[in-house]
């Protein structure tokens, strides 16, 4: 398998997101191709000894689109921005899918420009793991449209629940609708609207409305909101986790020296903890709904979430899930464009 990935995306970039490859293919045994400035990215393999690595493959790209630069303007402008140049590797067939922790914005026009949407989905979606009590929750969409009709909602509902089956392994995902209540009557236009048709759905395992309290406790699989909302959800349980942790550490820095023993005896808990907590763990989010695989990583990822963002996309790969979306939008077509 071969990941295209770009190398010069992201707060870190080159340096981290060269590193991340370079430990992928040594972990996972696939075939990288880092797209962007070949002198850069050299530099870089030279420096962990990996410039001979035959299943590492340089693509030379001579733009990059920064987070200063309109994402629509700029993927048209610039035709060899590393992102847009991965995106085209993807749809030419010379690579399966595409890593990028460059600006969210820029990877989902490229990805709408260089891999077109799949047939029946209006608008694409990215699908967010987040850490539960239980396991893990999809929350979709978590930035791709901050305004959504009901039917794009419809059509998340379908490509998340997909997901979670096939490649995070949930049989039969519970399907939530985000909502300020559990009452079918409550919610604005757009989620009243949207309720009905969830309901009529037969590929999905729709369990009603939740509200924003269930997502951590892991009393549903997936969860269904606009991007604007779902950002807001992200960000905030990002935020949660890190001051959480950094509380923990406070309290044991400020107490005394029996907490301070008994708090090593917790010290492999607190870890765990952390790890679970830790976004770099998912590695990143798929686009859902494109022709093609893309995996969105979070802005600033360091070599670790590269690594495991190349493992995702690995796995979106080999668990067919754009065949599996393909089938259950062309069943429910009906449905999901009223």
């Amino acid at each position: 398998m071969r990941i295209a990935v770009d190398a010069m995306g992201g707060d870190h970039a080159p340096y981290e997101i060269v590193l991340g490859a370079v430990e992928a293919v040594s972990k996972y045994k696939c075939e990288v191709v880092l797209v962007g400035d070949e002198v850069q990215i050299k530099d870089v393999l030279k420096q962990h000894s990996a410039e001979h690595n035959s299943k590492i493959i340089i693509y030379h790209a001579s733009e990059v689109i920064s987070m200063d630069d309109h994402p629509g303007a700029a993927v048209r402008r610039k035709k060899d921005a590393s992102v847009v140049v991965a995106t085209r590797l993807v749809r030419e067939g010379y690579c399966d899918a595409v890593v990028s922790a460059g600006s969210t914005g820029a990877a989902v026009a490229a990805a709408l420009f260089g891999m077109g949407r799949l047939k029946g989905i209006e608008r694409p979606t990215i699908a967010t793991p987040i850490p539960n009590l239980t396991g893990t929750t999809v929350l979709l969409d978590s930035g791709a449209n901050v305004d959504s009709k009901p039917k794009h909602l419809v059509q998340s509902a379908i490509m998340g629940a997909i997901y979670a089956q096939h490649v995070i392994g949930v049989e039969n995902p519970r399907v939530g609708l985000l909502n300020i209540g559990e009452e079918a009557t409550k919610g604005n236009e757009q989620v009243l609207a949207t309720y009905p048709l969830l309901q009529k759905l037969k590929a999905i395992n729709f369990i009603g409305n939740i509200e924003g309290r269930d997502i951590p406790r892991g009393t549903v699989d997936v969860v269904v909101c606009d991007g604007f909302v779902g950002n807001v959800v992200l960000k905030l349980g990002e935020g949660m986790a890190n001051v959480i942790l950094q509380l923990v550490k406070e309290a044991v820095k400020q107490s005394n020296w029996f907490t301070k023993i008994a708090s090593f005896m917790v010290l492999p808990a607190l870890r765990s903890l952390k790890k679970k907590l830790d976004y770099a763990e998912y590695g990143g989010a798929p686009l859902l709904g494109v022709n093609g695989g893309f995996i969105i990583c979070h802005g600033s990822s360091h070599s670790k979430a590269i690594q495991n963002a190349i493992r995702v996309a690995m796995e979106f790969c080999e668990h067919d899930v754009l065949d599996h979306i393909r089938e259950t939008i062309e069943r429910e077509g009906m449905v999901i464009n009223e």
